[in-house]
């Protein structure tokens, strides 16, 4: 697969931290990967974003496709801001140009998977759809987190679009009893559970984050 399209459950869930890992993964592979984050809200321009982070833990370059000051969803953020957010069609045909350059395309959503990107209203969803990639939902440990991946995967299912599996955004050092179960939930379901992020995994170093990247995945397809 050259792109997969990473989202999540919510806000707030671990995106970044997860898409730096999978993208270190591929690299230590021996795949030339990019980062590409349709719309950053919640920073001005010359403030690190998304890209940001895994470029400083992995090495790996990223772009934004669009970039908002306001801290909120990207189509509330833009008219906040009277500016116009790039077409799906815009947002595919840079996904495209970046094919041709590198092996592996991770493409980071803003929220969570219904989260607006375009001011007609297309989501993340529908962006995985046209490009016909499948997505990593990445999801809380905590109590509600099968209720919300349930209802994820299947606006996923619903859509046509295909599940690579779920990975768990930030793993407690010590996890309590619901954590456990949670997880022991997400791995007997049906679509198969990539693996888990140990929290404070985005204070490492990016040789420690590196090293250990591909430890976190057992799921991952290689």
């Amino acid at each position: 697969m050259s792109v997969i399209v990473v989202s999540g459950t919510d806000t707030d869930v671990g995106k970044t931290i997860a898409t730096a890992a999978i993208a270190a993964s591929a690299g230590e592979r021996g795949s030339s990967v990019v980062v590409y984050k349709p719309t950053q809200t919640g920073v001005a321009c010359d403030e690190p974003g998304d890209v940001a982070v895994v470029e400083r833990l992995t090495g790996v370059r990223g772009e934004d496709g669009a970039r908002l000051g306001a801290a909120m969803a990207p189509r509330p953020a833009a008219a906040l801001e009277a500016a116009a957010l790039p077409s799906l069609e815009e947002h595919v045909g840079r996904v495209r140009q970046l094919e041709t350059s590198y092996d592996l395309v991770l493409v980071e959503g803003a929220g969570g998977l219904l989260v607006e990107l375009t001011d007609a209203g297309e989501t993340i969803a529908d962006l995985a759809h046209e490009l016909a990639a499948p997505v990593v939902v990445v999801a809380r440990s905590a109590l509600g987190t099968l209720n919300h991946t349930a209802l994820t995967l299947e606006a996923l299912e619903h859509r046509g679009v295909h599940p690579l599996g779920v990975l768990i955004g930030s793993w407690p050092l010590t996890p309590s009893v619901v954590e456990i179960s949670n997880r022991e939930a997400l791995d007997a379901g049906a679509v198969p559970l990539l693996g888990a992020i140990p929290a404070g995994a985005g204070a490492l170093s990016r040789d420690e984050f590196v090293a250990a990247a591909e430890s976190w995945l057992p799921g991952l397809p290689r």
